[in-house]
């Protein structure tokens, strides 16, 4: 069930998935050792993602998605710290108290 910030939640995540301003971008070695054309397909695919449903995004916040790229399962997540990184961030809803941290994976290294 979506909080009462969802909405505002996902504007942000959308627009940090999307521009990758505003957070960390992380992906794992099985997704580097793709090579750097697949990594860039890869990337550009989660800027564009719009396949949002019930299922992947159950608290419509925006923050998972999966794709097929080459035939190898990709996800990708987005967390919430505080701005030093340490611990979850109080309130996802606030970008002055939140650092965004996208991370892409192949779906096995979840």
């Amino acid at each position: 069930m979506p909080s009462t910030n969802s909405g505002k939640i996902q504007a942000l995540n959308d627009r940090f998935r999307q521009t990758f301003q505003g957070g960390s971008v992380m992906m794992t070695r099985g997704i580097q050792a793709l090579g750097e054309q697949a990594v860039a397909d890869i990337l550009n695919k989660v800027r564009t993602f719009d396949a949002f449903t019930p299922d992947n995004d159950p608290y419509q916040e925006h923050d998972f998605g999966s794709f097929q790229h080459d035939g190898q399962k990709i996800f990708f997540k987005l967390d919430y710290y505080d701005q030093k990184g340490e611990f979850a961030s109080p309130n996802p809803a606030d970008p002055a108290k939140t650092k965004r941290v996208l991370t892409v994976m192949l779906a096995e290294e979840y």
